[in-house]
C-alpha cells in the first residue's frame, strides 16, 4: 500500500490572493460581530455600522471565492453524466462545448444584470456607513467577467472538462 502523499500543486499568485482577500473579508466580518455582540450584551450599546460592514464584506467574500474556485472545477456540476461520456471523445467534446456556452451565457446574464444595479446603486448610499450601493452588486459583476473569460480561454485553448475529484478516472 502506497503512503506516500502526492506532491503538492504550487499555487497561483491570484488564488493566494483570493484566499487572502476572503480570509481578510472573514476576519473583519468576524471581529465586528463579535465586538458588536459584546457592545450590546455587555453595555446596551453597539456599533450601527456592523450589520452594514457583514453584509457588505459577506457578499464580496461569496464572489471572491465563486471566481477562485471555478478554475479548480469546484462548482456544481453533473459530473456523473458528463463522465459517461468520456468513452465517446466526439460527444465529450461536444458537451464540453455545450458546457462552456452555457456558462458564458450564465455569466453574460449576471454581468448584465450586475451592471443594471450598479448603475442604479451609483447614486444611492447605504444608511450608516454611507458607501455607495453599488458596491453590493460589484462583485457579482466582476465575477460574472472573470468566470466568463476564464471560459471563453478554456473555450478558445479547447481545454477538456475538469470533472472534479469524484469523477476523474481511476
Amino acid at each position: 500500500m502506497n503512503t506516500e502523499l502526492p506532491p503538492k500543486v504550487p499555487e497561483s499568485k491570484l488564488k493566494r490572493l483570493a484566499s487572502s482577500l476572503m480570509a481578510i473579508c472573514l476576519g473583519a466580518m468576524a471581529l465586528s460581530v463579535f465586538v458588536n455582540v459584546v457592545l450590546r450584551y455587555g453595555f446596551g450599546s453597539g456599533i450601527a455600522a456592523s450589520e452594514e460592514l457583514s453584509r457588505l464584506l459577506f457578499v464580496w467574500m461569496v464572489f471572491i471565492g465563486a471566481t477562485a474556485a471555478y478554475p479548480a472545477g469546484e462548482h456544481m456540476a453533473f459530473t456523473s453524466f458528463v463522465a459517461l461520456l468520456q468513452k465517446r471523445p466526439h460527444l465529450m467534446t461536444a458537451a464540453t462545448v455545450l458546457i462552456r456556452l452555457l456558462v458564458l451565457t450564465a455569466c453574460g446574464l449576471l454581468g448584465w444584470g450586475a451592471w443594471q444595479q450598479i448603475l442604479v446603486g451609483l447614486n444611492s448610499h447605504s444608511v450608516v456607513l454611507g458607501y455607495p450601493i453599488a458596491l453590493l452588486p460589484l462583485p457579482a459583476f466582476l465575477c460574472a467577467c472573470g468566470i466568463g473569460l476564464m471560459a471563453l480561454i478554456e473555450l478558445i485553448q479547447h481545454k477538456p472538462l475538469h470533472l472534479g475529484h469524484s469523477a476523474q478516472p481511476e
